[in-house]
């Protein structure tokens, strides 16, 4: 199974892949550390040490990553082989997406009832932080547009290189 995944992905690919079996559970700890004050229903510990855990095994999967035999050929993204367009333009993809991940993050975690209520009144200060994460919003999703696109054709130029 690890060695489809990793002839498929590339080495690269694969360790960014699998390093969602200890992100989520550690995005899933933090978001319950950040609710379980208010509710007393999140068991934020839970999934900390589930966190850990996984951590650790994805420590010990890449050890062995090494290891595991790879055809050469080319892969969207494999280290070794990206342009330097191409690496800039995952790089700002994933600066974008990480910054979506904390909007989306901040938006499921706060009270809006204070800003909506501000605005209602009126006030201007809470008008602008709205607006404000409003652009950041569209500024993310647009950013991981266009960077996606620049870092396909970058790639596709790459393919068609080789």
């Amino acid at each position: 199974m690890i060695e489809r995944l990793v002839e498929r992905f590339g080495r690269t690919g694969f360790a960014a892949l699998s390093s969602l079996i200890w992100a989520l559970p550690m995005a899933a700890w933090a978001g319950s550390a950040d609710l379980s004050p208010i509710d007393q229903t999140a068991y934020p510990w839970i999934a900390l040490a589930i966190g850990l855990v996984m951590l650790a095994v994805w420590i010990v999967l890449l050890t062995r990553l090494r290891n595991v035999p790879v055809v050469p050929r080319q892969r969207r993204y494999d280290l070794h082989q990206m342009s330097q367009g191409e690496k800039r333009w995952t790089l700002a993809m994933i600066a974008f997406a990480t910054g979506l991940i904390a909007w989306l993050n901040g938006a499921a975690t706060v009270d809006w009832a204070p800003l909506t209520s501000s605005i209602a009144a009126g006030k201007v200060g809470p008008s602008i932080l709205a607006l404000a994460l409003a652009v950041f919003l569209v500024a993310m999703v647009a950013g991981i547009g266009l960077s996606w696109r620049r870092s396909s054709a970058a790639f596709q130029e790459r393919v068609s290189r080789a």
